[in-house]
């Protein structure tokens, strides 16, 4: 069906089809028996797809990419879909309305996505309040960053009140200081800054009667150098585990023409370009933990022996983003079905 719907929505700009898709999927909750249709067509289930990571339960090891169900809209759509678990946001303190559009493209060509959204979104409030009204019956990670507003050296504060807001409607976090799209952000990802947003977290999740696993999402664009830091600061600051990666500002080896690129201008890039980069990150930072740090594989996956080869890669998760939009929502069963058949663990 994906086949016949995809030219239609590709006709449409990038968030638009998005808004189309996501307004249908939030209309199907009213419709009896839609969600069961939904299982029945797209999920996959198999006891040998359970994984137990980061000290939590996961039906499967496929999860939605932070950036697309932004505001807590369609979790259980999603796991009707058949994703083992949905990463919302990123998540800010007070509403975004994000960069001005045009902001998000497509370069068919290369099957990647270039973005430059702005991290909109509607506020932990309204957020929390989509996630109370839809009763998730799924595992949901929470992502939130700073306002775009807020200067760095107070960025600590809002991660602390996202963070604290969030806390009891989420089963675990992500610390987003890696996105290109907002001016400055991915400089908090040196040691110096990022040890301080780490140290309010951890502090506050002490005295919390839950324990949430807090994880830092990492830009592919980083030296070896920088990596060696980030993977120090999270196993000595009490962080969880890493999400490898955000989008890239590199445009190496692209199909698309240079005038086309120029003309969409700046902005993170996603999709199938990422993945050989991804994948290299998710070894190095597998082979320098010994296993021993938890990883979520994002970038790049659009098939399933992408899946299988990120998670061959020491991934003990992974997440689509670029391949749902490219491939539709059947990529998850299909990933699931060769997974369960390459018995990858």
């Amino acid at each position: 069906m994906y086949r016949l719907l995809k030219p239609l929505l590709f006709l449409f700009p990038p968030e638009t089809a998005h808004k189309l898709v996501f307004k249908t999927l939030a209309v199907l909750k009213y419709i009896p028996f839609a969600g069961k249709m939904m299982r029945m067509c797209f999920s996959y289930r198999s006891p040998a797809l359970e994984r137990q990571v980061l000290g939590l339960n996961f039906p499967n090891p496929v999860g939605l990419a932070a950036g697309l169900d932004k505001n807590a809209e369609v979790i259980n759509q999603m796991a009707d879909l058949g994703f083992g678990f949905v990463e919302i946001g990123s998540v800010t303190v007070a509403p975004q309305e994000g960069n001005p559009k045009p902001r998000s493209f497509r370069l068919v060509k290369d099957k990647a996505l270039i973005n430059r959204m702005g991290i909109n979104n509607l506020g932990v409030k309204k957020i929390v309040k989509n996630i109370q009204k839809t009763h998730p019956r799924v595992i949901i990670g929470g992502n939130i960053s700073k306002s775009t507003s807020t200067p760095n050296d107070l960025a600590y504060k809002d991660f602390e009140k996202a963070f604290a807001q969030l806390y009891d409607y989420v089963d675990y976090f992500v610390i987003n200081v890696s996105c290109p799209n907002v001016k400055d952000l991915r400089s908090l990802q040196a040691v110096e800054n990022l040890a301080r947003i780490t140290r309010h977290l951890t502090e506050i999740r002490r005295y919390c009667d839950v324990y949430r696993p807090i994880l830092l999402k990492i830009s592919p664009d980083i030296s070896t150098d920088v990596l060696d830091q980030l993977i120090e600061l999270v196993m000595l600051s009490g962080l969880d585990g890493i999400v490898a990666c955000n989008s890239t500002v590199s445009r190496e080896g692209l199909v698309t023409g240079k005038e086309i690129l120029d003309q969409i201008g700046e902005g993170g890039l996603s999709g199938a370009p990422l993945k050989e980069k991804v994948l290299s990150i998710i070894r190095y930072i597998h082979a320098k933990t010994d296993g021993n740090l938890p990883v979520i594989g994002v970038g790049g996956i659009m098939s399933p022996e992408d899946a299988v080869e990120m998670l061959k890669a020491g991934a003990s998760l992974i997440q689509v983003y670029s391949g749902f939009i490219y491939e539709g929502p059947g990529i998850v069963r299909k990933i699931l079905k060769h997974i369960n058949k390459n018995t990858v663990n």
